[in-house]
Formats: C-alpha cells, structure tokens, sequence
C-alpha cells in the first residue's frame, strides 16, 4: 500500500505549485493511496508499504525524523520541487531557506527520488555530489499534469475571448515571478497607445510581495487595463483563461511551470521567460520564450502577441495540437513503480 503524506497538507488555503502537486496526485492514485500523517494516532507503517510524500521537512519542523530515515520501517519516496530557497535566498521565504540544505540532505536517504523537471534533478543530484552522498537513490523526472482541475476537458477554458485582447500572468506576488518587468513593459506599451488588458492573479508573498501590491493598486488609478485579482481561485483563474490571447510569465526561477503547462491545456499561448526550466514545456509548441529580464525584448514580445494574428494563431494551433502530460499518467507512473 501506498501511504501518502498529508501532514501539512491539512492547513493548507492556497493554489500553489506544492498544494496542487499534492491534491491532484492524491486524487488520480484514489484508493492505491491512504492518506498518512507524521503524528501519533497514525497507520503504522508496515515493512511492504511505500511511504511516499511530496511535502517539505526538517527535524525541527518534524521531530525524529533524522532517526526515522536511519531505520525507516517501510521503503520511503519523494517528489522533489526545486533548489531555488539554495540558489536565490534573497527572494526566498526565510523558513524555506532555513529549512531547504536539511532537506535536501534528507532526501539522500530515501529508496526513490521524483523531480518535477530535469532541472531539478541536475540540481538535487549536483547538490547530492556536493555533499558527498556516496550513495545517491534513483532520481526520476515525472511529468506533471497540465490538466489543473479533475475532470477538466482539454481547451475547455479557451477561446471566448473578448473584445479587448488581454494577458493573464498567474502567480504569487513576489520578485522571483517577476511581475515588476511585465508591468515596466506593459506599462510602456500602453504609452505607445496599444490597448489591451493586464490581469495579474496570485496572493501576495508577505516578505516580499507587499511592494509589488501596492505598485499594482497606484498603477489600476492610471490604466484601467490593469486588474489584479488577490484571491482567484482555480474557477476564476479558468475564467480569466478563457477570455485571454495569451498567459505570460517572466519568472527568474522555477522548479516546474505548472501554470504553463495548464495555459497550454486550456489552448492558450504562453509567453515566458528563456529558462531551461521553462523551455522543458515550451519548446513543444504554443510558446514564445524570451530572454530573462530584458524588458525591452518582453516589450517587443508582448506587442506582437497582441498585433500579430499569424503569429498568435500560430502558437494556438500548436498548443491545440501538442501532446500533454495529465495526472492522471503521473499517478499511474507512481503506482506502477512504488508497488
């Protein structure tokens, strides 16, 4: 049986990339999984089972962990996100900074490793080396869903745009997205005269987000294409989707992408950052990548995702027609290997 961990789970209220991960994945695997928790009152863990967990740790956060991993009494697997807390601890929440070294560690000792990319197995390997993990377990890429919701049908939340063409950028306010250099550009092109609307949703980061929320809300008083939406959920995110000529992500980091790839399963194009990360996703089609952080080459891109109908019907034509991965093959792959 697989045991899957839950135990932060619970006090979750958020969409983010890990809650998702976690929700979709424990529904696709339905009753191969039972839900499992590190407190007292628990299953108790039997040697033929697979504990496997897709959550953050450390021995302060969980108590006895370390000497849990030293004699586990099942075989143990984890999913692994992204070194970003390592490689950008300035933009990083402080307890995930704190945290991420032990955990990374910690992972060492389980029987299979998941990353959610190939970064992030380049990245948990070289660590792995760094530290001189003379033994390192298996590390596998699984491909996440881009179905974001159970039951969703392919392209359902695209193509009812409306009048006005409008861009959805989808992610928590903070530096590591970037949302400042796409309203530097849209900022400057609606200057130029372009009409078109912004719609930013994500809540905000509370260390870092707060200086780009109150951009957000100064700038709506002079562009009134400009919408920020703090509390959108899965609903209203599809809605926004629905109604878009594109999905555009200037991101400096990432383990993933999911809102990509989830653009992509609505049929809409994206426009995002050049990172490797990203290009793992985009490259198949239905993308514009530009470079990180050149404002002026996000300008340019931008304008001809608005103006430009041969290109915009382009990347729709090839967002319809690539292959994408969905949970429901991601489960499959765990509870094939994880028997």
């Amino acid at each position: 049986m697989i045991r899957f961990d839950l135990t932060n789970a619970s006090a979750w209220n958020h969409r983010s990339g890990l809650a998702r991960v976690s929700v979709r994945l424990r529904e696709e695997l339905g009753s191969a999984a039972e839900p499992w928790t590190w407190a007292e009152g628990s299953a108790p863990l039997q040697a033929e089972d697979w504990l496997f967990t897709t959550e953050l740790f450390s021995e302060r956060e969980r108590p006895g962990i370390r000497a849990f991993l030293e004699r586990p009494p099942c075989r143990i697997a984890a999913l692994f996100h992204d070194a970003i807390p390592l490689k950008l601890p300035h933009v990083t929440w402080p307890a995930s900074v704190a945290r991420h070294p032990e955990y990374m560690k910690l992972l060492s000792r389980f029987d299979r490793v998941w990353a959610v990319s190939a970064a992030s197995r380049e990245d948990l390997l070289g660590f792995w080396a760094w530290q001189g993990v003379a033994r390192p377990p298996p590390v596998e890429v699984l491909p996440l869903g881009a179905d974001a919701n159970r039951g969703v049908g392919r392209g359902s939340g695209a193509r009812a745009q409306s009048a006005m063409c409008s861009l959805v950028t989808v992610g928590i306010l903070e530096p590591r997205k970037n949302q400042e250099l796409l309203l530097d550009a849209a900022e400057a092109l609606w200057r130029d005269g372009l009409p078109f609307e912004l719609h930013v949703a994500g809540r905000t980061n509370p260390y870092f987000g707060k200086p780009i929320a109150a951009r957000l809300h100064a700038m709506k008083a002079r562009w009134p294409g400009l919408q920020y939406h703090p509390d959108a959920d899965d609903r209203a995110v599809a809605q926004l989707l629905a109604g878009a000529r594109a999905a555009v992500f200037p991101t400096i980091a990432e383990g993933c992408g999911l809102p990509l790839l989830e653009s992509l399963w609505a049929g809409v194009p994206c426009v995002c950052s050049d990172l490797p990360v990203l290009l793992e996703n985009a490259s198949g089609g239905g993308c514009l990548a530009v470079p990180v952080g050149d404002q002026r080459a996000w300008e340019t891109a931008l304008g001809l995702i608005l103006t430009d109908d041969s290109l915009h019907g382009r990347l729709v034509r090839e967002a319809a027609s690539r292959s994408l991965p969905t949970w429901s093959q991601a489960a499959r792959i765990l509870e094939e290997a994880l028997r």
